[in-house]
């Protein structure tokens, strides 16, 4: 399950990841991550199972945690399967099916948005 994980570093540099793996023993993967000396935003994928469980010691360290349940949004009604998309996402989240129709595989999306201006219908966008 994806999570995007937000927090702020005003209170200090407590290591959010770190130390939720540290006390879950979950292991955490990093798909995308944007940190500076302020605050920060990272996107993790933990398993299913333990979804709660990592939401809750990251919160308890004040970060905002929200679960992802779609990604990369596609408008069926505006896209014409150009396949712009597939060329320009480093993940491969979006291929043909055999009929030649756009498909995406948004379980592999890490939100880098490089997709959305490369649409010429702009019949993509990211979650709000």
């Amino acid at each position: 399950m994806k999570l995007l994980v937000t927090f702020s570093r005003k209170g200090g540099r407590e290591p959010v990841i770190a130390r939720t793996v540290k006390e879950t023993g979950v292991l955490i993967n990093v798909e995308r991550a944007n940190i500076d000396s302020m605050a920060g935003e990272v996107l993790v994928d933990v398993p299913d199972t333990d979804a709660d469980l990592v939401c809750r010691k990251m919160r308890e360290t004040g970060a905002s945690v929200r679960i992802l349940e779609e990604s990369v949004l596609r408008d069926v009604d505006e896209c014409i399967d150009c396949g712009a998309c597939i060329s320009i996402c480093p993940q491969d989240v979006f291929s043909f099916d055999g009929e030649w129709r756009l498909v995406l595989d948004g379980s592999r999306c890490v939100l880098c948005g490089k997709c959305i201006p490369a649409c010429p219908h702009h019949a993509l966008s990211l979650l709000s």
